[in-house]
Protein backbone atom coordinates (compact mmCIF):
# COMPACT_ATOMS: atom_id res chain seq x y z
CA UNK A 1 0.00 0.00 0.00
CA UNK A 2 1.29 3.63 -1.05
CA UNK A 3 2.34 5.61 1.82
CA UNK A 4 1.59 8.75 -0.20
CA UNK A 5 -1.77 9.27 -1.68
CA UNK A 6 -2.02 9.35 -5.45
CA UNK A 7 -2.68 12.55 -7.15
CA UNK A 8 -6.38 12.85 -9.41
CA UNK A 9 -5.39 11.67 -12.58
CA UNK A 10 -6.21 14.76 -14.46
CA UNK A 11 -3.49 16.34 -12.30
CA UNK A 12 -1.00 13.92 -13.85
CA UNK A 13 0.27 16.30 -16.36
CA UNK A 14 0.38 19.56 -14.91
CA UNK A 15 2.26 18.19 -11.64
CA UNK A 16 4.90 16.97 -14.16
CA UNK A 17 5.30 20.16 -15.77
CA UNK A 18 5.17 21.92 -12.63
CA UNK A 19 8.49 19.65 -11.83
CA UNK A 20 10.12 21.00 -14.49
CA UNK A 21 9.29 24.75 -13.32
CA UNK A 22 10.16 23.70 -9.83
CA UNK A 23 13.64 21.93 -10.54
CA UNK A 24 14.55 24.77 -13.00
CA UNK A 25 14.38 27.51 -10.08
CA UNK A 26 17.84 26.83 -8.81
CA UNK A 27 19.64 27.37 -12.18
CA UNK A 28 17.21 30.98 -12.42
CA UNK A 29 17.91 31.32 -8.52
CA UNK A 30 22.11 30.96 -9.06
CA UNK A 31 22.14 32.42 -12.41
CA UNK A 32 20.31 35.64 -10.26
CA UNK A 33 22.77 35.48 -7.66
CA UNK A 34 25.58 35.53 -9.67
CA UNK A 35 24.38 38.38 -11.69
CA UNK A 36 24.02 40.19 -8.53
CA UNK A 37 26.83 39.52 -6.78
CA UNK A 38 26.01 36.73 -4.76
CA UNK A 39 28.24 34.33 -5.76
CA UNK A 40 31.54 35.39 -4.24
CA UNK A 41 34.52 36.35 -5.85
CA UNK A 42 34.76 33.71 -8.87
CA UNK A 43 30.90 33.78 -9.53
CA UNK A 44 31.66 32.11 -13.06
CA UNK A 45 33.23 29.17 -11.02
CA UNK A 46 30.61 29.08 -8.74
CA UNK A 47 27.91 28.90 -10.67
CA UNK A 48 29.30 26.42 -12.46
CA UNK A 49 29.68 24.52 -9.63
CA UNK A 50 26.39 24.74 -8.52
CA UNK A 51 24.99 23.54 -11.88
CA UNK A 52 27.28 20.98 -11.67
CA UNK A 53 25.95 20.10 -7.79
CA UNK A 54 21.83 20.14 -9.12
CA UNK A 55 23.06 18.40 -12.11
CA UNK A 56 24.24 15.29 -9.65
CA UNK A 57 21.28 15.58 -7.46
CA UNK A 58 18.60 15.26 -10.07
CA UNK A 59 20.55 11.85 -10.88
CA UNK A 60 20.24 10.81 -7.44
CA UNK A 61 16.83 11.65 -7.40
CA UNK A 62 15.78 9.88 -10.73
CA UNK A 63 17.87 6.86 -9.25
CA UNK A 64 15.74 7.04 -6.02
CA UNK A 65 12.80 6.50 -8.11
CA UNK A 66 12.66 2.48 -8.21
CA UNK A 67 13.44 2.29 -4.64
CA UNK A 68 11.32 4.58 -3.36
CA UNK A 69 8.29 2.38 -4.98
CA UNK A 70 9.95 -1.11 -3.77
CA UNK A 71 10.96 -0.17 -0.29
CA UNK A 72 8.45 2.82 0.60
CA UNK A 73 5.41 2.42 -1.47
CA UNK A 74 6.36 5.91 -2.67
CA UNK A 75 5.09 5.69 -6.38
CA UNK A 76 7.14 8.39 -8.03
CA UNK A 77 7.30 6.88 -11.67
CA UNK A 78 5.63 9.02 -13.94
CA UNK A 79 8.27 11.42 -12.82
CA UNK A 80 11.07 9.99 -13.65
CA UNK A 81 11.70 10.86 -17.09
CA UNK A 82 11.62 14.42 -16.17
CA UNK A 83 13.80 14.42 -13.69
CA UNK A 84 16.40 12.47 -15.90
CA UNK A 85 15.91 15.34 -18.26
CA UNK A 86 16.03 17.94 -15.79
CA UNK A 87 19.57 15.98 -14.85
CA UNK A 88 20.43 16.28 -18.47
CA UNK A 89 19.60 20.32 -18.60
CA UNK A 90 21.60 20.90 -15.60
CA UNK A 91 24.50 18.63 -17.09
CA UNK A 92 24.28 20.52 -20.42
CA UNK A 93 24.00 24.23 -18.68
CA UNK A 94 27.38 23.26 -16.20
CA UNK A 95 28.91 22.49 -19.63
CA UNK A 96 27.90 25.27 -21.42
CA UNK A 97 29.32 27.80 -18.47
CA UNK A 98 32.38 26.02 -18.25
CA UNK A 99 32.83 26.18 -22.17
CA UNK A 100 31.71 29.75 -22.32
CA UNK A 101 32.20 31.55 -19.62
CA UNK A 102 34.88 29.89 -17.79
CA UNK A 103 36.96 29.41 -20.83
CA UNK A 104 35.49 32.13 -23.46
CA UNK A 105 34.91 29.71 -25.66
CA UNK A 106 38.37 29.05 -26.73
CA UNK A 107 38.31 25.46 -28.41
CA UNK A 108 42.28 24.96 -27.79
CA UNK A 109 41.65 25.37 -24.18
CA UNK A 110 38.29 23.30 -24.02
CA UNK A 111 40.26 20.45 -25.75
CA UNK A 112 43.51 20.74 -23.70
CA UNK A 113 41.22 20.88 -20.51
CA UNK A 114 39.31 17.73 -21.44
CA UNK A 115 42.70 15.78 -22.62
CA UNK A 116 44.80 16.78 -19.90
CA UNK A 117 42.71 16.82 -16.60
CA UNK A 118 40.98 13.75 -15.71
CA UNK A 119 37.76 14.78 -14.11
CA UNK A 120 37.05 17.02 -17.16
CA UNK A 121 37.82 14.10 -19.37
CA UNK A 122 35.63 11.53 -17.38
CA UNK A 123 32.50 14.55 -17.22
CA UNK A 124 32.69 14.78 -21.24
CA UNK A 125 32.63 11.15 -21.44
CA UNK A 126 28.97 11.21 -19.09
CA UNK A 127 27.88 14.04 -21.28
CA UNK A 128 28.01 12.62 -24.42
CA UNK A 129 26.67 9.41 -22.96
CA UNK A 130 23.59 11.62 -21.59
CA UNK A 131 22.58 13.02 -25.08
CA UNK A 132 21.03 9.53 -26.45
CA UNK A 133 19.33 8.90 -23.05
CA UNK A 134 18.02 12.78 -23.47
CA UNK A 135 16.96 12.45 -26.88
CA UNK A 136 15.27 8.76 -27.18
CA UNK A 137 13.17 9.87 -23.48
CA UNK A 138 9.95 10.29 -25.28
CA UNK A 139 7.04 7.80 -26.50
CA UNK A 140 8.16 7.62 -29.93
CA UNK A 141 11.14 5.85 -29.34
CA UNK A 142 10.28 3.76 -26.34
CA UNK A 143 8.00 2.20 -28.97
CA UNK A 144 10.37 1.71 -31.29
CA UNK A 145 13.16 1.15 -29.80
CA UNK A 146 11.54 -1.81 -27.59
CA UNK A 147 14.12 -3.79 -25.48
CA UNK A 148 16.76 -1.87 -26.76
CA UNK A 149 15.37 1.78 -25.18
CA UNK A 150 15.89 -0.54 -21.83
CA UNK A 151 19.20 -1.51 -22.39
CA UNK A 152 20.15 2.14 -23.40
CA UNK A 153 18.88 3.88 -20.60
CA UNK A 154 20.93 1.34 -18.17
CA UNK A 155 23.60 3.95 -19.04
CA UNK A 156 22.51 6.05 -16.39
CA UNK A 157 24.30 3.76 -13.43
CA UNK A 158 28.13 4.14 -15.13
CA UNK A 159 26.99 7.46 -15.89
CA UNK A 160 25.44 8.20 -12.27
CA UNK A 161 29.11 6.50 -11.25
CA UNK A 162 31.07 9.22 -13.34
CA UNK A 163 29.32 12.31 -11.89
CA UNK A 164 30.12 11.21 -8.56
CA UNK A 165 33.89 10.59 -9.74
CA UNK A 166 33.62 13.81 -11.28
CA UNK A 167 32.71 15.95 -8.55
CA UNK A 168 35.04 13.72 -6.30
CA UNK A 169 37.80 15.01 -8.18
CA UNK A 170 36.38 18.32 -9.53
CA UNK A 171 36.77 19.79 -5.38
CA UNK A 172 39.49 21.59 -4.46
CA UNK A 173 39.10 20.52 -0.77
CA UNK A 174 37.99 17.92 1.26
CA UNK A 175 34.49 18.48 2.62
CA UNK A 176 31.15 16.13 3.96
CA UNK A 177 29.36 17.27 0.68
CA UNK A 178 30.63 15.54 -2.15
CA UNK A 179 31.19 12.64 0.63
CA UNK A 180 27.06 12.49 0.82
CA UNK A 181 26.54 13.09 -2.83
CA UNK A 182 28.83 9.78 -3.53
CA UNK A 183 27.63 7.86 -0.77
CA UNK A 184 23.96 8.18 -2.01
CA UNK A 185 24.72 6.81 -5.72
CA UNK A 186 26.68 4.08 -3.90
CA UNK A 187 23.24 3.21 -2.26
CA UNK A 188 21.00 3.08 -4.86
CA UNK A 189 23.37 1.61 -7.26
CA UNK A 190 24.15 -1.40 -4.49
CA UNK A 191 20.23 -2.07 -4.54
CA UNK A 192 19.91 -2.22 -8.11
CA UNK A 193 21.74 -6.23 -8.18
CA UNK A 194 19.31 -6.96 -4.41
CA UNK A 195 16.35 -5.72 -6.45
CA UNK A 196 15.11 -8.78 -7.66
CA UNK A 197 16.31 -11.34 -5.01
CA UNK A 198 14.39 -8.60 -2.40
CA UNK A 199 11.19 -8.07 -5.00
CA UNK A 200 11.01 -12.28 -4.74
CA UNK A 201 11.04 -12.09 -0.89
CA UNK A 202 8.11 -9.44 -0.47
CA UNK A 203 5.96 -11.18 -3.13
CA UNK A 204 6.86 -14.54 -1.00
CA UNK A 205 6.24 -12.75 2.89
CA UNK A 206 2.88 -11.35 1.03
CA UNK A 207 2.07 -15.05 0.31
CA UNK A 208 2.31 -15.96 3.47
CA UNK A 209 0.42 -13.27 5.26
CA UNK A 210 -2.58 -13.08 2.98
CA UNK A 211 -5.25 -14.31 4.50
CA UNK A 212 -6.06 -18.05 2.79
CA UNK A 213 -9.73 -18.68 2.09
CA UNK A 214 -11.60 -21.07 4.05
CA UNK A 215 -12.53 -24.74 3.31
CA UNK A 216 -15.82 -26.01 3.81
Amino acid sequence: MAIVPALPRKLHGPSIWALYVIGLCPAVWSFYLGASGGLGINPVKEFEHLLGLWALRFIILTLAVTPLRDLLGINWIRYRRALGLLAFYYVLMHFSVWMLLDLGMDLNAVFADILKRPYITIGMVCLAALVPLAVTSNNYFIRRLGKLWIDMHHLIYPIALGGALHYFLAVKSVTTEPFIHIAAIALLLAYRPLRKPFLRWKKARKTVDSPQPAHR
